[in-house]
């Protein structure tokens, strides 16, 4: 889970100044020692750590902290804050041309991901603001680059721009953004070669590209888990080509997180999209205010809501809510809301979302493997419809049919027909108590087989 160690680290220092009534200039001290110590361990940049250190050391001792009320919490509210601003304080989004189309040039080293992102990028654009995309094969040297992006273009359904391996990659570009004026496409993604290293005849060919096109965004897309070395690749592209972005690829990897925390910074470009998985749709606007809640344990809630905005049908979700409040919601119910569930990522991201889940009794150390919903809808599957949707009928001879018929056991039955019934008992006090707005307590749902 992307920077993992370093929540970690932040969250146990933060921690014991959290309740402070009062806070000395010693205390700060020693929290900024250990806060050092955790960015340096993160692989973020050493000049950041000595400048990020410095201003919340700054502000943490200055008079809006020791004469608050709270000035525990008011240190923690500053470490957020430069956090955040570390990473470039608010989201940047794509600069869009008011003459179509807008043309995105893809940069980076070979490895990091650039063909794939391009089709995540021109996917995720296509869906979320209704563009029509055209993607360009502009890398002629790597085999099976072309071929690469032809697929992805067909997977998503959105047309690629190829001559062939013999063209000039030059020519491939321009000739494409005159093909995506002529067929009304308002966005055109150049794929550019890539290196193994930061060569001159990369460069050139890159600058030609950037001068025969006149790009509205160069995106560089980077290698979140190679740490110092993406730092220094875009650093490197950054002086060459002047870029508008960054795309971080495997954040989802990356326990660290040196790099997000360090490009921005060093190089003053800021970060405008995240990789988080493999699928064609795990791609996500970078919020440097949120991922700074989420490493210091505070949460990530505006993402959750918006995951779920996305996957969560509304009509459905008002159904399941008078479903709950009358306890006729059924294991068929269940079953379609862990599809939504899937669709909006894995669920330790999801879990990571929520405020304070690292501190939940059995969550700190919890490894949540996805795998085992397989099994949960295997078992569901194997009941009949009406076990479905009365599973009191279950006696010992249906649950080991279901059993067999699932490939798990009697007793993964049995569990899952109790936190069934538990999840009902606790969704009804929740859809009440949302409805009648009093408070009751309820126990911690668990997820089956966890």
């Amino acid at each position: 889970m992307a920077f993992e160690g370093l929540a970690d680290r932040l969250q146990a220092t933060l921690q014991k100044i959290k309740g402070k009534g009062k806070v000395t200039e010693a205390d700060v001290k020693e929290m900024m020692r250990e806060v050092r110590m955790a960015l340096l361990e993160a692989d973020v940049n050493f000049r950041v750590v000595k400048s990020f250190v410095n201003t919340v050391k700054e502000r943490a001792i200055g008079q809006e902290v020791l004469d608050s009320l709270t000035p525990g919490q008011q240190v923690i509210k500053v470490v957020r804050e430069e956090l955040a601003n570390l990473m470039g304080g608010e989201s940047a989004k794509l600069e869009m041309s008011k003459k179509p189309p807008t043309v995105i040039m893809m940069v980076g080293l070979q490895g990091a991901g650039k063909t794939t992102t391009t089709g995540k990028l021109a996917n995720h654009l296509r869906k979320k603001q209704n563009k029509t995309p055209l993607l360009a094969a502009g890398d002629v040297y790597r085999p099976a680059a072309i071929d690469q992006l032809e697929t992805l273009g067909r997977e998503i359904n959105i047309p690629v721009f190829s001559k062939g391996t013999e063209a000039n990659p030059v020519d491939i570009a321009k000739e494409a953004v005159a093909k995506a004026k002529e067929d009304h496409n308002d966005v055109v993604f150049i794929d550019t070669a890539g290196r193994l290293h930061i060569d001159e005849g990369l460069m050139d060919e890159l600058k030609q590209i950037k001068e025969a096109t006149q790009p509205d965004e160069i995106l560089l897309v980077v290698d979140a888990m190679t740490g110092q070395d993406a730092v220094n690749v875009a650093e490197s592209f950054n002086e060459q080509l002047g870029l508008t972005g960054v795309v971080l690829t495997k954040l989802d990897g990356d326990t660290r997180g040196g790099a997000a925390l360090s490009i921005r910074s060093v190089t003053q470009t800021p970060i405008k999209y995240v990789g988080t998985g493999e699928k064609l749709d795990a791609i996500e606007s970078f919020h440097p205010d949120r991922m700074a809640s989420r490493i210091l344990g505070m949460g990530d809630v505006l993402s959750l809501i918006e995951k779920a905005q996305t996957n969560v049908d509304e009509k459905k979700a008002k159904e399941l809510e008078d479903k709950f409040r009358s306890m006729s919601f059924t294991f068929d119910d269940f079953l379609e809301q862990l599809g939504q569930v899937k669709q909006m990522g894995p669920l330790d991201e999801l879990l990571g979302m929520l405020p304070g889940a690292n501190k939940m009794k059995g969550m700190k150390n919890l490894e949540v493997d996805d795998k085992q919903l397989v099994f949960v809808e295997a078992i569901i599957q194997s009941m009949t419809k009406k076990e479905r949707e009365t599973p009191e009928i279950l006696n010992a001879s249906r649950k080991k049919r279901i059993a067999k018929g699932s490939g798990t056991s009697v007793q993964k039955v049995n569990q899952l027909l109790k936190q069934f019934s538990e999840m009902k008992k606790m969704m009804k006090q929740m859809t009440n108590m949302q409805k009648g707005g009093g408070k009751k307590k309820g126990g911690a749902m668990k997820f089956p087989f966890m």
